[in-house]
């Protein structure tokens, strides 16, 4: 229920759909900040809310279990109301209510969508069914590939150079094994860091022993039953005894549809409060995004929406979701941190603070290029808006400020062998196509004109 003054009273009920790291921050959140009303958190798996980065680090080298990763109660929610190993399918945005796959419905004074992503699957059914294809997205996942990488494989190939998969490589060239990885692009990391950083992340990969193969899709896996070969886009290929498909995700916003949300492939857009927005441009006021689903305008980065699936970033949310909540309308803050994530492969700390895409240069700065000892900065008209650290991270907060002042980069930081001696050059992102649904306007007066999402057809 609603104060006088807007924020949710005592009273209220808040229904947090997601056990993920934004869901459970968020009702701690709430705790935290002496909200005594009903909390109820929806998740689709079984397990409580729990870490996923370890799964393709410590969990693929047998240092830890795939189920000993569950996220540390910060705040005590033990009155929490958890509905685990049940899907949200739908809300009613007009009666507050969330229906459940079970049948069952829950109430809310305010809703929180935390649903995140999940993996993009093997595009052949098939092929992606044959024992030996694997993902790595939750801990049953990362148990499945820790057995099959414990069980010594000949060979694993890769599929895809992300983030994932380049740690996946990581982890297999310290246990021993013979690894391939394939990427589409010209370089590992590039969709992230750019291809002029990915240049330096290749040779990192080469001089580890990874087999990468660069320019190249796969076209087909084979196999009786078990995964033995897969055949690459030039005509050649590899036999293997594991395929780890790490080919991106999906963010999970089915459930909405019909919802009028304005949901879809780059996820649930909100306001910098983190209130979701409907397909009309309307803030909703009662319901709210956080973490790795959410879209948000962020100011800068000229107020574009950015879709983030970082670890702090859902972290930041769920407390501007949770202080939005519970506080009357003038206190509410937005969410504007600076991002950052971390990734640790071949023995180098990557981290990374800003949004690089948005750069249109690149200049390699403190440190060694040939060390593999390293700052890239990325400025945008002059001013910095990222930077990459590879085991350089002590510059790290330097580098924030800069982008929180919207600082231009200083002339005099310049690696003396890096690869931009003449100054900084574009970091080379691959273009990037999404899919959006397409919105028309329905209605006639301008007191009555709605959006509406469309098929493409019936725009012809």
């Amino acid at each position: 229920m609603t104060t006088a003054a807007g924020g949710l009273g005592d009273d209220g009920k808040v229904v947090v759909v997601g056990a993920s790291l934004a869901g459970l921050r968020t009702a701690e959140s709430l705790r935290a900040l002496g909200f005594r009303g009903s909390i109820t958190v929806v998740g689709d798996e079984d397990d409580a809310p729990y870490d996923r980065p370890p799964l393709s680090k410590q969990v693929l080298l047998g240092f830890a279990p795939a189920g000993g990763t569950h996220l540390p109660r910060l705040v005590r929610v033990d009155d929490v109301d958890w509905r685990l190993g049940v899907a949200a399918t739908g809300i009613d945005r007009a009666t507050g209510t969330v229906q459940l796959a079970d049948g069952s419905t829950l109430s809310y004074d305010r809703l929180v969508i935390a649903t995140g992503v999940r993996n993009r699957p093997w595009p052949v059914a098939t092929e992606g069914a044959l024992d030996g294809v694997v993902s790595i997205r939750c801990a049953a996942d990362a148990a499945r590939l820790r057995g099959l990488l414990a069980a010594g494989p000949r060979r694993v190939l890769v599929v895809g150079g992300g983030f994932t998969g380049s740690e996946v490589a990581s982890v297999c060239r310290q246990l021993g094994i013979d690894v391939t990885l394939v990427e589409r692009a010209p370089t590992p990391l590039g969709g992230a860091l750019g291809h002029v950083v990915g240049a330096v992340a290749a040779d990192v990969q080469r001089g580890h022993g990874v087999d990468l193969r660069p320019g190249l899709t796969v076209t087909a896996i084979e196999g009786n039953g078990r995964v033995q070969r897969a055949t690459f886009s030039d005509g050649t290929g590899v036999d293997a005894d594991v395929v780890v498909a790490a080919l991106g995700s999906v963010r999970n916003v089915e459930w909405l549809q019909g919802s009028r949300l304005a949901a879809g492939p780059l996820g649930v857009s909100c306001d910098a409060g983190c209130r979701a927005v409907d397909i009309d441009g309307l803030v909703c006021d009662d319901i709210f995004v956080a973490g790795d689903v959410s879209r948000f305008p962020h100011p800068l980065y000229d107020y574009q929406f950015v879709s983030l699936e970082h670890w702090e970033n859902a972290v930041a949310q769920a407390r501007v979701v949770a202080h939005n909540i519970v506080c009357d309308r003038q206190e509410r803050i937005p969410h504007i941190s600076v991002p950052a994530f971390w990734s640790i492969q071949f023995g180098v700390n990557i981290k990374s603070v800003g949004i690089p895409p948005f750069a249109d240069r690149v200049v390699f700065t403190q440190g060694s290029v040939a060390d593999r000892s390293f700052v890239a900065a990325y400025t945008r008209d002059e001013r910095v808006v990222a930077a990459v650290f590879f085991d350089q991270a002590k510059w790290l907060d330097f580098y924030r400020r800069l982008i929180e002042h919207a600082a231009p980069l200083p002339v005099e930081l310049r690696a003396a062998d890096g690869p931009t001696p003449d100054g900084p050059v574009p970091p080379d992102f691959p273009t990037a196509h999404t899919h959006a649904p397409t919105v028309v306007l329905s209605g006639h007066d301008p007191d009555q004109l709605r959006a509406r999402v469309v098929a493409g057809e019936e725009t012809r």
